[in-house]
């Protein structure tokens, strides 16, 4: 005498209860990314193909050797050191209050040089603008 079973068992599969438990991982997941800010110095950009309506009369020179320079308006640049550029930073400041600084650097020049002048403006809380040259037509 066989036994048999009076009910069949299905062999699907519901995978609705999966969704839901996926769909509150995605909304948790967007949620907590959006209140994760990176740490980055927030500097003033210049626009590539435009020009920007201030034009900063202040500027920053740094050449391949190293060597600072600062002009103002239509001066020829003069050799400074680093230890020197607050205050003529500050100096120009007090001239004129809303004024930008623009920093050129060579392309060759470490990366630790420009955060020193930019940490420098971010102390004293002036505008600083990194100065780009248009790209190579190819």
């Amino acid at each position: 005498m066989s036994l048999k079973r009076k009910t069949k068992i299905n062999p699907s599969f519901s995978m609705a209860s999966m969704t839901d438990i996926i769909f509150l991982l995605l909304i948790f997941f967007m949620i907590t990314s959006t209140m994760v800010s990176p740490n980055a110095i927030k500097v003033l950009l210049p626009q590539g193909k435009t020009q920007t309506s201030a034009k900063p009369l202040t500027r920053v020179i740094i050449d391949k050797d190293l060597q600072y320079y600062a002009a103002y308006g239509n001066q020829d640049e003069k050799p400074i050191t680093l230890d020197e550029l607050p205050a003529f930073l500050q100096q120009r400041a007090q001239e004129e209050p809303e004024m930008y600084v623009a920093l050129y650097a060579d392309e060759r020049v470490p990366y630790r040089e420009i955060v020193n002048v930019l940490n420098i403006a971010n102390d004293n809380n002036f505008k600083m603008v990194l100065a780009t040259r248009k790209p190579d037509k190819k």
